[in-house]
């Protein structure tokens, strides 16, 4: 595919990673989270996002992702990710570059950011669920 030959920043394109090997740039505008929401990408197929993203405050929401387990890469920073697990919470934290947190399928979790991170998932999006962090 010629047309996603370049150099992309990871914050402002993500990459959908499909089913058939297929790569597909995903440039993040103001449509993008409302595309995503409504089946705006349906046509790549299922598969994974690849993004980052840059954090300097603990997230204000939980969420969830039924199609498949989330690869989290830690590039800079350190961040204590939250995870509900059979009615337990469990905490993990990142604080060396390339430590990775695997979250598995369908579990609820949320971050504090413990030094302003930035860090790479890895996200099955398919009916992905959000619902309101309490403080």
């Amino acid at each position: 595919m010629t047309e996603a030959i370049g150099s992309y920043q990871s914050v402002a394109t993500y990459l959908h990673l499909g089913a058939g090997g297929t790569a597909v740039p995903l440039e993040v505008d103001e449509e993008f989270w409302s595309k995503l929401t409504s089946g705006g990408f349906d046509h790549l197929g299922p598969g994974r996002l690849f993004s980052a993203y840059d954090f300097n405050a603990d997230w204000t929401s939980w969420e969830r992702h039924p199609a498949g387990e989330e690869v989290v890469v830690l590039l800079s920073g350190a961040l204590e990710f939250v995870l509900e697990l059979d009615d337990a919470e469990r905490r993990v934290e990142l604080s060396q570059p390339g430590q990775f947190l695997l979250v598995p399928r369908g579990a609820w979790h949320t971050a504090n950011v413990a030094q302003q991170a930035r860090a790479l998932f890895i996200t099955p999006g398919e009916g992905t669920e959000h619902r309101p962090r309490s403080r």
